[in-house]
């Protein structure tokens, strides 16, 4: 798990510039504490941060391969899960290892396949591989977008990073925003259109894609996505097939030459994860660590609601106990919590999730002092059908995005000239539309199926992109690497096509799921109804925040103050949120979290300096 960042200049002579690039790259040193470097030739510069997981001595980056007169020099940030299988693969092909790093095994299969190395990867990545015999750069992501990369490109010139900071570290780029990227902040935030990067010129390689510079210039190609078909396999079949999946994902991301952990909530996917692994461990005469999340003063203030339904606590210790797990509490501060939700955009480098944002930060800097790897359990609910608006009649009857149904009023605390210059609701509906016309559609299926279908790949291609980036920017800013086993690609591909029917078995969200893994869990825990990542109830939250941003109100300085409706926005702070009567995002964000947004949008336009155009 590293940092990466590069530059391809067919204009000047970058040799003259490497401090740049290792300033690029200095700028992810959270990404990768323990190692860094640079390689530079006349054309291409590369930089890399580097966390250790797997051969410390081997796995040094920028790699250089020399193969006759050619050099490839890789940059990579990932983890290959069929590192194994690859290298015996390449081996019979004649090619020589010289480490038992995944680094040098990518690195090779991109010399023996070319652009098609990226149909034999199963893992998270996000690579670029310069060949200086063809002046040519070759980047990837992995399928599903677990691992981050932007770039730019600017007539002859070409960077790529991890990390928008990275980019926006090179005296060439500017943090400005045009109306498409508020329009991102105040429609779509804090989701963004999955290739949009937010600030001007900026772009990012989506999931599933791979991109190639060289002098004939730039070109995009999508190498993955999910495939419609009908599905053949009865419902016994099925059962097997998801439990061999589930199982052969968690096991394969097991490896790792550093302490391992898995976050445990007390529901199901963390649970499934977490007993996995452990009995793994136990095959091996090991006890695995495990690691859960409370806020202050919880017991006292937490509130039932339809998303949250009961307390984590008393399932975490049953779940503990079953599995026979090294179990860590920890607790969060309600005035950390406040502070940082400023670390948080700077981990981010945009506005985010708020408090769901900052209370993760806190939690990876906790269990960073015990371990560097974790498995954690986003992405079933997108891939089996967990979220409310899978079943709610409105949800799926809405034409948008069910987790994005506060744009009337999130228009509402917009300055009156900024809201008619942007269009909020057209944007949204533009973006929802594209998002529907991707669909891989199926003939002949019923309106129903063909509906969920779109919902499927609407969550698969927007919601989960949301969390992912949240889970790795914020792991990620405290050297922790957080790997999803649900998000294995030919468990998604498998899930995608399986009926609806078929996934709401029994009439139970993620039935399917439930009755796959059937024996692994306590009876509580398998039937346990959906609670999502737990947030804070504590009074005091709502009251820090509404402080702040009534502050940042009362503040001719507060560059927010050019795009908001001051009076609509105080009013709402006045009522500590409850004047906001609809989520401002998902489940969880709702007036407290709005406000917190908010804050975080006027940090973010302060410390990034940004300029409207």
């Amino acid at each position: 798990m590293c940092g990466i960042t590069g530059w391809i200049d067919w204009e000047k002579d970058l040799n003259q510039f490497e401090e740049t690039v290792k300033r690029m790259g200095m700028t992810m040193l959270h990404r990768g504490p323990d190692a860094s470097g640079t390689w530079v030739s006349r054309h291409a510069a590369l930089a890399h941060t580097r966390l250790v997981v797997i051969d410390p001595e081997g796995g040094g980056q920028p790699m250089v391969r020399q193969y006759g007169d050619n050099r490839y020099v890789i940059t990579y940030n990932g983890e290959l899960y069929n590192t194994e299988e690859l290298r015996k693969e390449l081996k019979l092909l004649g090619h020589r290892f010289f480490s038992y790093s995944d680094t040098e095994v990518l690195l090779i299969a991109y010399i023996e396949w070319g652009e098609h190395c990226v149909d034999h990867l199963n893992g998270i990545f996000a690579f670029g591989v310069w060949d200086e015999h063809k002046q040519r750069l070759f980047l990837a992501r992995d399928r599903l977008g677990v691992k981050p990369l932007f770039y730019i490109k600017d007539k002859n010139k070409l960077l790529y990073a991890s990390e928008l900071k990275a980019l926006l570290a090179h005296p060439d780029v500017l943090p400005e925003v045009d109306e498409e990227g508020l329009a991102e902040v105040f429609a779509l935030g804090p989701s963004r259109t999955p290739g949009h990067g937010v600030f001007f010129g900026i772009s990012e390689l989506r999931s599933g894609h791979y991109l190639i510079f060289d002098r004939n210039g730039m070109r995009i190609r999508q190498y993955w996505n999910v495939e419609s078909k009908p599905h053949l396999d009865d419902l016994k079949i099925t059962l097997a097939k998801v439990r061999e999946l589930v199982f052969d994902a968690v096991e394969r991301q097991l490896v790792s030459d550093v302490p391992l952990f898995t976050f445990l909530s007390g529901g199901l996917d963390s649970s499934l994860i977490s007993a996995i692994a452990a009995n793994h461990y136990k095959e091996r005469g090991k006890m695995l660590d495990t690691y859960s999340i409370d806020y202050e003063g919880s017991q006292k203030y937490f509130k039932v609601n339809e998303f949250q339904p009961n307390s984590d606590a008393p399932y975490i210790k049953q779940m503990s106990e079953f599995i026979g797990s090294h179990h860590h509490y920890v607790e969060i501060n309600t005035i950390d919590l406040v502070k940082a939700l400023k670390d948080a955009v700077m981990a981010r480098d945009l506005p985010g999730m708020a408090d769901v944002d900052s209370s993760l930060l806190l939690f990876s800097k906790e269990i960073k002092k015990n371990a560097t790897v974790g498995l954690s359990g986003e992405c079933a609910d997108e891939i089996f059908g967990g979220y409310p608006w899978f079943y709610r009649r409105d949800d799926l009857a809405s034409n948008t995005f069910p987790w994005l149904r506060s744009i009337s009023e999130r228009e509402s605390i917009l300055a009156k000239e900024v809201r008619e210059q942007l269009h909020l609701k057209d944007y949204l509906n533009k973006r929802y539309q594209q998002t529907l016309n991707e669909v891989p559609k199926l003939d002949g299926e019923l309106p129903l199926q063909s509906r969920m279908r779109e919902l499927f790949y609407l969550n698969m291609t927007w919601f989960m992109q949301t969390l992912l980036e949240r889970k790795d920017r914020m792991t990620m800013a405290t050297g922790l690497e957080v790997r999803v086993p649900f998000a294995d690609h030919r468990l998604v591909e498998y899930l995608w096509n399986i009926p609806w029917e078929m996934k709401n078995l029994e009439n139970r969200e993620k039935g399917l799921l439930r009755k796959a893994l059937r024996g692994v869990l306590p009876e509580e825990v398998l039937i346990r109804k959906k609670s999502p990542y737990p947030k804070t109830h504590n009074p005091e939250y709502t009251v820090a925040v509404s402080k702040i941003i009534l502050e940042i109100l009362h503040d001719p300085a507060s560059p927010i103050l050019q795009l908001i409706d001051k009076e609509k926005v105080e009013k709402i702070a006045n009522s500590g949120g409850e004047s906001f009567k609809v989520p401002w995002f998902g489940q969880l964000m709702t007036g407290p979290q709005l406000l917190a947004y908010l804050v975080q949008v006027n940090f973010w336009l302060k410390e990034y300096h940004v300029k409207i155009r």
